[in-house]
C-alpha cells in the first residue's frame, strides 16, 4: 500500500501513540491490524521502519469515531501493538492514551469546543465503559500548554481530568473475578482485581525482592511473573493469557516517598517505567479492601482523598471511592500533547 493515511501522533499521559479516525482505516479488523503493524514497524525490536518507539508504551494506537449512543460523544478503541512480535491486542484499555481522546475529537471536528473548558464523554470500546474528559479550550481551541506536571513526563502541560464510570470488571466481568479478596496462586498470595484493568497484586517480598528496585534489575523475575499470571489468568476468567497483554502484575511495597504504596508493574513481562492509569486505579481499589494484598502495608489517605501510587519514575495520584464491594467513583488528572498531525506512509508488507 503506497497511499498515506491521516494520522495524529500524541503523547497521552506517560504513553505515546498514533491516533486515527476509524473512517481512515480499513473496516475489516484483520486488514486494519495488518496496516497498523506496517505503520508501527512491527515486528522489529527497533521498529526502525515505522513510527513505533521500540517500547510497548510507544507502540499504541487509538481508533476514534463518533458515537450514536445517547450521552456519549465518541467511541475509543485502544489497540496495543507488539514490538518484536506482530501482535495486535484489544483486550485492555489504555488510560494514558485516553487523555488525548478529548483533544483529538475536538481537533478532528467530532466535538464542538466550548468556550473555556470542554467536556467530552468517551465510550471505551474495549470495556464498554465511559470516561468523561474535561480540558481547556480557550477561544475554542485545545490548549496543550499549562502548569501541571506528571511523573515520567518532562516539563508541564495543561491538565486533563478523567472521571471513570462502570469500570468494574472491565475484562473479567467482576471487580473480584475469582470471587475472593485474596487467593493463593502459584504459591503466592495475591489479590486479583479489575477496575478498568485486570491486575494481579502481590507483595514484592513474597517474590524475593524489595519492590524498590530499578526496573532493569527485575528482569530476572520474567519467568516467575509469567507462571503467576498464566495461573491467575485462568482463575480470572481470561483463559490462556500466554500471548495476551493482561493481566498485568503489580508488586507492592510500603511507600517511601509520601505516597500510599510503592509499586513495580509488569506489562505483562517487561517492567513498566511508571504505572498505567487504569492499572493504578485498579491497584488503588485493591488497597482499599480489607484483607487484600497490600492493604496492611499501605499508608492510606483519608476517605475520598487522592491516593499516591509510587512507581519507578515518581508517583501517580488517583481517587477511588468504594461503596462496600462496589466502586462509587474513580478519577485522575493527566496531560496530553499533540506531537504531529499529518500523513503516515506504511511499508508495503510485513
Amino acid at each position: 500500500m503506497s497511499a498515506g493515511i491521516r494520522c495524529m501522533m500524541m503523547r497521552g499521559g506517560t504513553s505515546k501513540g498514533a491516533y486515527f479516525l476509524a473512517d481512515d482505516l480499513p473496516a475489516d479488523p484483520a486488514e486494519r491490524d495488518d496496516l497498523l503493524l506496517r505503520v508501527m514497524g512491527t515486528p522489529d525490536a527497533r521498529q526502525i521502519d515505522g513510527i513505533g518507539g521500540a517500547h510497548p508504551l510507544t507502540s499504541k494506537v487509538a481508533v476514534v469515531s463518533p458515537s450514536d449512543r445517547p450521552g456519549v460523544d465518541v467511541e475509543y478503541l485502544f489497540l496495543q501493538l507488539g514490538v518484536e512480535e506482530p501482535t495486535v491486542s484489544d483486550r485492555q484499555n489504555c488510560g494514558n492514551l485516553l487523555a488525548g481522546i478529548g483533544p483529538f475529537a475536538v481537533e478532528r471536528g467530532l466535538v464542538a469546543p466550548e468556550q473555556g473548558r470542554t467536556s467530552v464523554r468517551i465510550r471505551m470500546v474495549n470495556s464498554d465503559s465511559v470516561a468523561t474528559a474535561v480540558f481547556a479550550t480557550p477561544g475554542g481551541a485545545v490548549e496543550y500548554e499549562g502548569g501541571t506536571a506528571i511523573s515520567g513526563v518532562p516539563g508541564t502541560a495543561a491538565p486533563i481530568s478523567l472521571d471513570f464510570e462502570d469500570t468494574e470488571g472491565s475484562a473479567c466481568g467482576a471487580l473480584l473475578p475469582t470471587g475472593n479478596v485474596r487467593d493463593v496462586v502459584d504459591g503466592v498470595e495475591v489479590t486479583c482485581v479489575d477496575n478498568g484493568m485486570p491486575v494481579v497484586v502481590a507483595a514484592a517480598s513474597d517474590l524475593g525482592v524489595t519492590g524498590y528496585e530499578h526496573p532493569a534489575d527485575l528482569a530476572g523475575l520474567r519467568d516467575r511473573i509469567q507462571s503467576l499470571r498464566l495461573a491467575a489468568g485462568k482463575l480470572m476468567g481470561l483463559g490462556d493469557v500466554t500471548e495476551a497483554s493482561v493481566p498485568k502484575t503489580t508488586l507492592v511495597a510500603p511507600p517511601r516517598a509520601g505516597g500510599a504504596v510503592c509499586t513495580r508493574t509488569f506489562i505483562p513481562l517487561r517492567v513498566h517505567a511508571s504505572i498505567g492509569v487504569l492499572g493504578a486505579v485498579t491497584v488503588a481499589t485493591a488497597l482499599l479492601m480489607d484483607g487484600a494484598v497490600g492493604h496492611d502495608l499501605a499508608d492510606l489517605p483519608a476517605p475520598g482523598a487522592p491516593m499516591g501510587i509510587e512507581h519507578p519514575t515518581g508517583r501517580l495520584d488517583v481517587a477511588v471511592e468504594l461503596d462496600g464491594a462496589s466502586v462509587r467513583r474513580s478519577s485522575i488528572v493527566r496531560t496530553a500533547r499533540k506531537l504531529f498531525d499529518g500523513t503516515v506512509f506504511p511499508r508495503r508488507s510485513l
